[in-house]
This record gives C-alpha cells, structure tokens and sequence, in this order.
C-alpha cells in the first residue's frame, strides 16, 4: 500500500512549474522490435504532488504469438479471450489524458504505445513524458544500475511480481513518489520530453496467435516477424564522409551520424529523416562519426562517453532538426574522397 508521507516530506512551497498529474504506466510486450504488440498495460494515476488516485489494468489480445511467455507469464490461451486494443483504446487514452506519462525507460512505453494507437488510427493523449531513469540521474541516486528493481531497492519497495504491468507500475508508482518529493524540496528540474504522435507509419497484418515458445523461429515461440513499418534495411549511403561537423556551419551529405538516448521523435522515424538527407546513420561511434545526437550529452551511454574522448560534436535533438532543413548537397561525384 502507497503511505500518504506528504506532510513530513513535501516542501512548503511546491515547483509551480511541475506538472498537475502523472500516470505511471507500463506494458508488456510481444518483445522489444517496432513490430511487436502489447499483451497488457497498467496505469497508476498520480496527483500533482504524487498521491495515488486510481490504477486501472487490462490484458490485450496482439493477435499474434505472445512471444517469450517464460518472461511475462500471458499465453495464447490467456490471451485469446482478451480485448483487442482498439477496444481499449478509449479507456486507456482516458487513464492517460491531460498527465505526464512516467515510466521506466519510458522511450520504451511510449514508442509501444503510440504504435498501438497509430494501428487505431488514433493519437495517444499524451503530450509529455518523464522517464525515472532519467529522474534518477538528476537526483544523483546512488543506484549500481539502473534497472527497476535497483530503484525499487532504493526506496525499500517490495516487488511482488515482477513483469507483470499491475505490479511492475505499483512498484513504480511507489518509487518515483519520493523520487519527486526530493526533486520538488531540491526544485530540481524534470526531465520531460515531449511525445509526438506517429503520423508516418503504415500497419501490415501481423501473425495471428499460433503456438508458443520454442518453434522454428526460435526464441519468441514460432511466429513470422512482419515489418511494421516497410524498408528497415538502408541502403548504403552513396556519399564520402566530409569529415566532423562544425559548428555553426551546415551538415553535408555523407557526414556520420550517431544517435544515443532518448528522443521525442521515434528514433526510427528520426534516424530515417536523416539517412534521406543523405546522412550515414551509424549504429556505433568512432572517431570518424561526423556527429552524434543526444539529449543528454552527460550521461553514462557508450557513445556519449566515446563523443567525449573523440572529440566528437554534439548537438541536441532540436537542433538536429533545425540542421536536417538545411543539409549542404555532396561536393561533385565525391570521386577520390575516403569513404567509411
């Protein structure tokens, strides 16, 4: 049970910029790539200052193989009978609308989610997300790791069972409540990132439910992965790298660019805005990467800490942006220039 501890620790004044509620979510998933499905989803509904108001759970029928049910319990059996999500999705939206989605590794959640309701041909009422990872960053916690059950530690929140949306968001919930007290009394800023709905993604039909782990495709039990969104493999691009970015000065066709942490655009639609600019997209960075993308140049990612050793420029997700509309074309044919 969630312990009303708000008198003895929330400051006098309270952040007036945070915001007026939260609903703390999480799904379980077919598994982890763009095409996979939620198979159930919870939401604990939070005040503006962390009180818990209501939780809601349901399971959803992906239509499709579970995936590893060792992980997460829900078989094709349990999940036939459950409703599709375009019969939840009203319900869900109204668990959702006008709150700051939190979620751990909420990149994660939210991505899933919009997916979900982009097959609706809906838009997820959500606006801005807050991941406890992240959170947990600002606040300097002293965590080994940053998995939930780390945090959970922290605070000395019992999981029950764990992988299960019901409990994996009670114990969430029960975790960031402190965790905002202690940003709220340090007027920390929240890391919140925007949520933009997915406009530019097209369904294909998914494998139907069919049996269960172990089947020919291996480990997520014997089902055919369908492209949720088509053309996932680029082609090279066709250009010389011109070298490292500058700053000030425009991207050119060609230059290396790296990704790391989370975005407010889906990472694929931004990675694929990028490779039709005629930018490489790179999976991993070297002193030849042109530049990396990150919100979150200080963090503790692999690629962040090679930008710092290299050199390497960074810019935030914003300013990508800006320098997508403008990229400098490929001097001539490139012809004697090295290429990665």
């Amino acid at each position: 049970m969630l312990e009303d501890t708000t008198a003895a620790t929330s400051p006098t004044q309270w952040p007036a910029a945070y915001p007026k509620g939260y609903a703390v979510v999480d799904v379980e998933t077919t598994g982890l790539a763009r095409h996979d499905r939620i198979i159930s989803a919870a939401v604990y509904r939070l005040d503006a200052r962390g009180e818990v108001e209501d939780h809601w759970y349901t399971l959803v029928n992906p239509e499709r193989d579970p995936g590893p049910v060792w992980i997460h319990g829900l078989t094709s059996e349990t999940l036939e009978g459950a409703p599709l999500f375009a019969d939840i999705a009203e319900e869900f939206a109204a668990r959702l609308a006008d709150r700051v989605l939190v979620a751990h590794n909420a990149v994660f959640d939210w991505q899933m989610i919009a997916r979900e309701y982009a097959r609706a041909e809906r838009e997820a009422p959500v606006r801005q997300r807050l991941c406890t990872i992240a959170l947990s960053k600002e606040l300097g916690l002293p965590l080994r790791n940053h998995k939930l059950q780390s945090l959970a530690a922290h605070f000395g929140v019992v999981q029950r069972q764990a992988h299960h949306a019901l409990d994996d968001a009670r114990v969430l919930a029960e975790a960031f409540q402190p965790s905002l007290r202690a940003a709220a009394a340090g007027n920390v800023r929240l890391p919140l990132l925007e949520c933009r709905p997915l406009t530019e993604w097209s369904d294909r039909p998914a494998p139907r439910i069919g049996r269960q782990a172990g089947g020919e495709h291996g480990g997520y039990g014997g089902y055919r992965p369908s492209s949720w969104r088509a053309g996932r493999k680029r082609p090279a691009c066709p250009y010389p790298n011109p070298g490292r970015y500058e700053e000030g000065a425009r991207l050119k066709q060609g230059m290396r660019v790296a990704f790391s942490g989370d975005t407010s655009v889906d990472r694929e639609l931004l990675e694929d805005r990028a490779a039709e600019a005629g930018l490489h997209v790179a999976t991993s960075l070297s002193r030849l990467t042109s530049l990396l993308v990150t919100n979150d140049p200080d963090s503790g990612t692999s690629k962040a800490a090679k930008a710092r050793q290299f050199g390497t420029p960074v810019v935030d997700e914003a300013a990508f942006g800006q320098l997508l509309a403008d990229v400098e074309p490929a001097a001539g044919d490139g012809a004697g220039a090295p290429r990665e």
